[in-house]
């Protein structure tokens, strides 16, 4: 296991690109599945995630190759050839693997997938994907840590679903498997999030017929056979994110060029209401003041601020002017960076599902512990200001969503390094 180092460096100032989201890339690449033949993603991140579900792709008979730094070019075969077991150990080291449960179901009739790994986040029930799929004619058996999954008859067939809760990984499944169905098919409570449009319109390419994309009820038409297509992957909002916060928490200058400011409006206000200066001209650009201002946040489904944004609005918070109050809305157990926070010297009080944060002026460096991508992130960050030398060790989630984060970074003018 590797660390990062980081020491303050002043002020950040610079340009970067965050290139495709991963939440995005990860349900697009279980997406080829639908049909044979060869599909090209681009603007693809060069992230372990994605090496991961290439794995599992060329596990199931695909190949999977890179074109260029950013281009991914998958050959699927025919439905009879896919082989739709997934290994054990590469299903257990990525949550996103469930994606592609609905694809296999719709495509080659059954699916063996482990039970998904990932961030922790506490208890993330997968039932809003078998009750989905149950209804459209899919059959599941009940082994322990295990999905074995059959369809009954030639093809799923249609249905009417409400989601219980706006799932952003069951809203993406559903409507894989719903592509090819017979009928015409309904999710309401649908998730809205940009990365579902992305996918619905690479579905959309590829053949599929879908209406409602962006809104919480899509109606899909299911077709009887797609065909491959080029897709270029949505800008990652999140990665974004986390590079205007590094310039923030700075009171430094960062242009993120390829950042996409109609995804992120809740996020923003908030920036400005922290003391941002933000401009949309062309991607985004922040300017942050030399400290920033207390705010209030709460996480919400998307167009809300979202969750994954939460850990970088708390480290922000930590050396603002004032009291702040955050609250998880939709993960519990997602305030568990909060005690590395304070080993740094960040004033942070949880209670169920808000932290209290009250702003100071500065934080002191020391060894702390990333454990998922967006924990990593937001430490890095406080790293970036805290007085003396900060190690965040769990440098692999970083790699799992963030493409050269250290390259990036430095690129930026931060004093970060990499060790074993």
């Amino acid at each position: 296991m590797s660390f990062l180092r980081l020491r303050p460096a002043g002020p950040l100032s610079g340009t970067v690109t965050a290139y495709g989201a991963k939440n995005a890339v990860l349900k697009q690449m279980a997406a080829v599945l639908l049909a044979s033949g060869q599909h090209r993603l681009r603007n693809v991140p060069r992230i372990s995630d994605v090496a991961i579900m290439g794995d599992i792709l060329t596990a199931f008979g695909c190949t999977v190759a890179w074109e260029n730094d950013h281009t991914l070019r998958i050959d699927v075969p025919a439905g009879d050839e896919i082989q739709p077991v997934a290994p054990a150990h590469l299903v257990a080291a990525m949550r996103a693997s469930l994606v592609a449960l609905g694809p296999l179901l719709a495509r080659s009739g059954s699916a063996h997938l482990s039970l998904p790994g990932g961030d922790d986040f506490g208890g993330r029930p997968i039932n809003f994907h078998t009750d989905g799929l149950t209804a459209m004619g899919a059959t599941f058996d009940n082994t322990p840590g295990v999905i074995s999954a059959t369809r009954r008859g030639p093809r799923l067939r249609a249905a009417r679903i409400t989601l219980e809760y706006p799932s952003h990984t069951a809203t993406d499944n559903l409507l894989m498997a719903a592509v090819l169905a017979d009928g015409r098919s309904v999710i309401d409570n649908a998730a809205k999030e940009p990365e579902v449009e992305d996918l619905g319109r690479q579905l959309i390419a590829m053949g599929a017929r879908i209406d409602g994309l962006g809104t919480s009820r899509l109606t899909i038409d299911g077709v009887e056979e797609l065909h491959p297509a080029d897709h270029e992957v949505i800008t990652d909002r999140v990665v974004t994110a986390t590079y205007l916060a590094a310039g923030l928490i700075t009171g430094g200058e960062v242009h993120v060029i390829d950042a996409r400011p109609d995804h992120m409006d809740r996020l923003l206000a908030k920036f400005v209401a922290m003391g941002a200066e933000v401009d949309c001209a062309q991607g985004i650009r922040v300017r942050g003041p030399q400290r920033l201002t207390a705010t209030d946040v709460a996480t919400l489904p998307y167009p809300g601020v979202a969750t994954d944004y939460k850990p970088l609005i708390t480290t922000l918070l930590t050396t603002a002017t004032g009291v702040s109050v955050v609250t998880e809305n939709l993960f519990y157990g997602r305030f568990r960076y909060v005690d590395e926070l304070i080993k740094l010297g960040a004033v942070v009080s949880t209670e169920d599902h808000h932290a209290v944060i009250r702003g100071v002026e500065s934080l002191r460096g020391t060894d702390v512990l990333g454990t998922d991508i967006r924990a990593a992130a937001a430490l890095s960050l406080a790293g970036l200001v805290a007085a003396g030398e900060t190690v965040v060790h769990g440098r692999e989630h970083l790699e799992r969503g963030y493409d050269d984060f250290v390259g990036r970074l430095t690129s930026l003018g931060a004093d970060v390094s990499v060790g074993s």
